[in-house]
């Protein structure tokens, strides 16, 4: 390996405090706008992501506008209420007491979609499993997740929507795979603790119980 091929100690450190310190953001989200060259950044670091076959299935819808966002929103509250009726007592309060969205606060939204049916690639690894394409589309969810987080960007994940009316509110061709819906933005404070595992929803599996070696 050459020297310029090993990362130092403190680029090391900046990696993995970026996969650490990444959260699911829905509050907090400040007003400031996201300069082009650092929104350009984090989609470039998405676009960079793995694929399969090197197909880069995905495209990135850029949602500024208040109007857009704000049908979105409707969508999401129309949606949370359905999926209010699955949880009952104690778990009902709790979830009605969750922020689960920041579509209306943070500046800019994202939609990643992605093309199953890209040619890029030439169907290299897609024959015994079409779905990679969605695995790599997620990986490119992943990278941008990650580089906002070094940007000082608190992204959120919204996935509490009729996906079929986002569809046609940001005009996506049918053939199309819908595959996040990402709020992202300057924060007032990254939490120490995931939200959900603050609020008491669920807390973080050991790794040891989902490791295994050589079998299940």
């Amino acid at each position: 390996m050459k020297e310029t091929d090993e990362f130092t100690h403190e680029e090391r450190r900046g990696v993995y405090r970026a996969i650490y310190e990444r959260r699911d953001v829905r509050s907090h989200f400040l007003p400031e706008p996201i300069p082009d060259h650092v929104l350009n950044r984090v989609l470039d670091a998405a676009h960079h992501a793995p694929s399969v076959g090197f197909m880069q299935p995905w495209d990135f819808i850029v949602v500024r506008d208040a109007a857009v966002r704000s049908a979105v929103y409707e969508n999401f509250e129309c949606a949370r209420r359905q999926a209010a009726e699955l949880y009952q007592g104690e778990q009902r309060k709790l979830y009605d007491g969750l922020k689960l969205a920041g579509i209306a606060d943070a500046p800019v939204n994202i939609c990643v979609t992605c093309d199953q049916n890209r040619a890029k690639g030439n169907g290299l690894g897609r024959q015994t499993d079409p779905s990679v394409a969605l695995y790599s589309t997620v990986c490119a969810v992943q990278n941008l997740w990650l580089a906002a987080r070094a940007e000082s960007l608190g992204v959120g994940w919204v996935s509490i929507l009729d996906f079929d009316r986002l569809k046609v509110t940001l005009g996506i061709p049918a053939e199309l795979t819908l595959v996040a819906y990402l709020c992202i933005g300057y924060v007032s404070e990254f939490r120490q603790k995931p939200d959900l595992e603050e609020k008491g929803w669920e807390t973080r599996g050991s790794l040891e119980s989902v490791t295994h070696f050589d079998k299940w």
